[in-house]
Formats: structure tokens, sequence, C-alpha cells
């Protein structure tokens, strides 16, 4: 009993002995093991960090290996594009993408950004470029909706996608977008990616930037926009196309509906402040396709005049008020009237006379199905209303308007021009002659002015370049013009004797640098005095010649001339309307592209009428064109 104390004790002391009373080797053997083990662990880690360094950095190198020069697309991620103002500066046409000015988030108005903010990334401010929560948040709704319904892109990852990458669709496109994002955070403020963003953002309609969409879809800057304007702009990155303002209307409202809501989520409005926004959400008319043709002629030469590739935004003369009216009226004349006469065609030019800023032009009746421009490129022969500058070169050798001259039928070598309607009486003044367009009369004169050619010398410094024929039918408009070389040749009538050069650009920025644009002087083409008495005959045609039908009820005297060719081919006005200065100048032609006659309508009827309703549609507006 005593010997087995101690061998209890080493027992429970857990060493064990062997027979010769030593120890067992228990513990040594453990430990190496151990340590075997704790080195086995260590190498794997060793080895897995390694590898998982090199497998991160083939990764990365995949990624980054075709992705662009951060520093080139920063600097430089758009085509150079040309941007047409009207003269309130509404965007009128543009061709490649249309620019706005580079805006600072400082000079925004608040609820711009908020907007972007709260319909596009909320938690923007508070994220690292990749935003988890947002991710989990969308992958949930488009679970239980069962279809795509939210993105989990944040609004840095849509930036790398927009500054750096294509469209293209696939998880290798996303993650180079998640890699950009991360060194876009690292590289720039939250305020300046947030000022990029909105720069450079596309917003359909060929608009990249909140100002550029802001004044095509609302003809204001990004500076200016309201409070629903902002919603809308907000709106449009989901769906830039389907979305687009002037294409799809109720659309675009409704999706500012769910921006403001966004917003009131958020906190930055309150739900009352939102539903008042909602009431005042009022699309703009999408501008008329009309304007293609002004559009079309002021951009005919800008490759000579603005050489390089630099981004144009160029301020024209266009008013889109007098435009409108223009359209409206030659729309509704056309297809009324017009359609029972056998007019399907017309043109109109409206032009300052002191400056020759064309306000309004049509080219014909529908540019969308012709592109063909009858104001500038259509030459066709004026009839009477050439017989003015006869007149004047009668007037300029001596002869007076209270003249005499005998409206007798004349033969020249078996040509007999005829008189229409008119009576004869004998003998009648220069003034009454031109007044109710007496064909025989107007031979005559051209006798008095030098003949043909001396005629003909007189037209070309009014501007008009022919051809003209070297016989007497001259006389009664047998040459060839352009309704826009008649318009401004009439000018010089209103303009003291000065002719306009007829001018589309008021101003022109390059990268937004101002660029000097000198306008062409006006030449003289006769004198003061005599461009007064040309003036009071064009009012005796309206008084009570042939004119008669242009004259707008209740309004100050308008002067003008009328014209119409053989067989009712064309049928011209231009008349001379007053306003503060010179005035406003009118030139209408009516006719058929491939010359068929219409119903007898003669220069008297039909665009003296529309003269007539352009004249009293602008009202107001022709005194404020004209200088007002």
């Amino acid at each position: 009993m005593p010997r087995a104390a101690p061998a209890r004790k080493a027992a429970a002391g857990g060493t064990a002995r062997n027979g010769r009373g030593r120890a067992a080797p228990e513990r040594s053997s453990r430990a190496p093991a151990r340590a075997r083990g704790t080195w086995r662990w260590l190498r794997w880690v060793v080895l897995l960090t390694i590898w998982g360094g090199v497998a991160l950095g083939a990764v990365l190198l995949f990624l980054i290996w075709d992705l662009p020069r951060t520093d080139i697309a920063l600097s430089a991620t758009r085509r150079p594009g040309v941007t047409l103002e009207a003269a309130d500066g509404r965007i009128i046409a543009n061709s490649g993408d249309v620019h706005g000015q580079v805006v600072r988030l400082r000079d925004l108005p608040r609820h711009l950004p908020a907007a972007v903010i709260a319909i596009e990334d909320r938690r923007f401010r508070s994220h690292l470029g990749i935003d988890p929560i947002g991710l989990a948040r969308a992958a949930w709704v488009n679970w239980s909706s069962g279809r795509v319904v939210q993105g989990g892109s944040t609004l840095t990852q849509q930036l790398a996608k927009n500054l750096f990458l294509t469209p293209e669709r696939s998880l290798r496109r996303k993650a180079q977008e998640a890699v950009l994002a991360l060194w876009l955070e690292w590289q720039f403020s939250k305020d300046e990616l947030l000022e990029i963003y909105l720069n450079r953002v596309y917003l359909g309609g060929g608009a990249y930037g909140v100002d550029a969409a802001a004044r095509l879809f609302f003809g204001v800057p990004a500076t200016r926009v309201t409070l629903w304007q902002a919603a809308v702009l907000a709106g449009l990155p989901q769906a830039p196309s389907r979305l687009n303002p002037r294409v799809a209307p109720d659309a675009a409202a409704g999706r500012a509906v769910e921006v403001l809501d966004a917003m009131a989520e958020t906190g930055f409005l309150t739900r009352q402040q939102a539903a008042l926004a909602v009431e005042h959400i009022q699309i703009p008319p999408r501008p008329s396709r009309a304007a293609g043709w002004f559009a079309d002629w002021v951009m005919d030469d800008l490759a000579d005049r603005f050489p390089g590739n630099a981004d144009l935004v160029l301020r024209t003369t266009l008013d889109p008020r007098i435009q409108a009216v223009v359209e409206s009226r030659l729309d509704a004349l056309l297809a009324g009237p017009g359609a029972r006469a056998n007019a399907t065609q017309g043109a109109v030019v409206v032009m300052e006379a002191a400056t020759g800023n064309v306000r309004a032009m049509a080219g014909g009746r529908d540019f969308r199905s012709s592109q063909f421009n009858r104001a500038t490129q259509a030459r066709r022969q004026p009839g009477s209303v050439f017989k003015p500058f006869v007149f004047l070169g009668a007037m300029e050798r001596g002869a007076s308007p209270d003249d005499l001259v005998s409206d007798a039928p004349i033969n020249l070598g078996g040509w007999s021009p005829g008189n229409g309607e008119w009576r004869m009486r004998g003998e009648i003044t220069l003034e009454e002659a031109l007044a109710h367009s007496v064909n025989t009369a107007a031979v005559r004169v051209l006798q008095r002015a030098g003949g043909p050619r001396e005629a003909a010398a007189v037209a070309r410094r009014f501007g008009l370049a022919g051809p003209f024929p070297n016989d007497a039918t001259l006389a009664l408009g047998t040459g060839e013009v352009t309704l826009m070389e008649l318009t401004a040749a009439y000018a010089a009538f209103a303009n003291a004797g000065l002719r306009p050069v007829p001018r589309g650009l008021a101003s022109a920025r390059a990268d937004g640098r101002p660029v000097p644009i000198a306008p062409a002087a006006a030449t003289r083409a006769t004198t003061p005095e005599q461009a007064a008495r040309m003036r009071a005959m064009l009012q005796a045609v309206v008084a009570r010649g042939t004119g008669r039908a242009a004259q707008p009820p209740g309004a100050r005297p308008l002067a003008g001339k009328t014209g119409t060719t053989q067989d009712f081919r064309d049928a011209w006005f231009v008349g001379l309307v007053p306003g503060a200065g010179p005035g406003l100048v009118i030139g209408v032609w009516l006719g058929n592209d491939d010359g068929a006659p219409m119903a007898r309508v003669t220069g008297g009827s039909l665009p003296a009428r529309l003269v007539r309703e352009i004249a009293a549609g602008l009202g107001g507006d022709a005194r404020a064109a004209a200088g007002g």
C-alpha cells in the first residue's frame, strides 16, 4: 500500500515513466509536430497571399490593359459640333453634339444638383464610388418585381462609364466601371465629381451637360432652370431618347413627377412643394422643323468662316415668334385657298431693312418632305416685282413720278405686251403706271431708262445677279432672281438707298471664347432722295393699286409691289412694313416646283394677302424686330 501512493501521484501529475524510472518522451514528440503544423499553415498562408496577389494583379491587368488614358478622356470626350441659337438664345438646330457652357456647382440653383442626387444616387455623399447598400437594394427590388427596375450603379460609376467606357454590357465592363469609379473618388472631391457629371452627362437630343439640355428643351441656361425643369433634366439620364421632352413630353413629365417625389423623400422638398411643382410642369411645344431652311442657309459656309474643329455656338438673327407667325400663315394659306388654286409651294423671307438681319425664313411648305430652299436656291422670273428697278433707272436719268407716259398698245419687232384687265387711259403718271403695273407703260419707261442694259445695271447695283435678257421683255421681269435677293434689294428703298447684305449670324463662340463677326457693310444702291421717291411710289401700289390686299386694317400704310409671271406660274409680293427705323421687308413667292400654272393667282391676290396676315400677326413684334 505505501508503494502505490507515489505511482498514483505520478499518474495524477500526468507524467508517465518507463520501467527504468525515466519520464516518457510524450511532450518532446508533440512539440515538433505542432511546430511542423504551424509552419505548414504559415507556408500555405504565404503561398496563398503570393498567388492571390498574382491572381488579383492578373485580374486588374485584365481589367485595365485596354482602358483609355484618363487624362485624355477627361479633357476631350465629345465630338466637336455646331449649335445654332435663335436671337433669344433658344437652340434651333445643331450639327453633331450640342454643347452648352461649362457650369459651376456654385452657380447652379440648389434644386438642380439635389434633383440629380435624389433620383440617381441618394448615398452619393457617403459612399466611396461603389455602394454595396444600393446594390443590395436594387437586387432585392429587381428580384421582387421579376424584372430590372433599379440599377445599382452610383453616380460615380455612371460618370466613369460616360467618360471612359463604351455602352457594351458585360461583366468585364462592369468591373472596369467599378475600378474607374474608385479611381475617380480618389482623384476628385464629391463636388468636383458632381460638377463633372452635370457638365458631361448625355441628356438626349444630342445635348451633353445640363446647360446644353436646358437651352435645347427650355430655351434658358442651366443657371436659371426652375424646380420642375430641374426635375425633368434630372430624370433624363435613365433613358435620354425615350424621355426626350421634344419626342415624348408626357413621358418626360411623368419621370419629372418621380424625381420630385424622390426629392421629397430625401427631405430636400416638402410634399406640398413637390405637389406645387408638379402643377407647374409644362413641356414647351416641339419647335417647328421649318427653321431647318434657315439653319442650312446659315451653316452653308461655316467651314470657310470658322476653320478648325472647335465647338461652335452661333447666335443667329432668327426671331422664333416671327418664324412661328410665318410658318402658321403660310401653311394655312397653302392648305386652304392655295390648294384650291393649285399653289402647292411657297417661300417667305422677313428681313430687317436697316441691317439685313433675317428674322424669319420659310423655304417651302414642309422641311421634312423637302429641304430645297425656295427662298435662296430657286431662281425664278420675278414678273412685275422687277419694275421698280426699271422706273428707278428712268428717274435717275431725270424722270419724275409725276411725269406722263402712254399706256397705249406697243409693238416691238412683233412683240406686243398686254395689259391684262387695265383699261387704256392714254396718258398716266409714272407713279400710276407702277401702282397699276401697266405693262405697255413699263416698256416705254424702260426706253427712258436707257434700255435693258442700263436697267439690268441698276438691278445689279441692288444685288440682283440675273441673268437678265437684253431686250424689252426685261421691263416685265423676264430675268431670274431669288426671293432673298429681291427682299434685300427692296430693303434699300426703305433704308435710304443702302442695300444691306442678308445676314443670319449675330455672334459666335468657339470653345466658349467669343469670335468676332464683322457684318458686311451695306452698299450704296441709290441716293436717299431717289429711295424716298420710290418708297412713295410703292406706297401708292398698296394704297390704290395692285397691292391693296396687302394693307392690314388700321395699320400704318405699307409699301410694296406685286409680280405675276406668264400663265400664272409665279406670284410675288415684296412689302415694306413700317416700324422703328426703316422697318421690316417681307418677301413672298407662291407657285409650283415643276412650274405648273396656278389658277389665276396673281401677286396682288394670295401673296399680298399672305403679307397682310404676316404683318398683322407680328403686331408689336414687327416694331421690336425692326429695332423698336
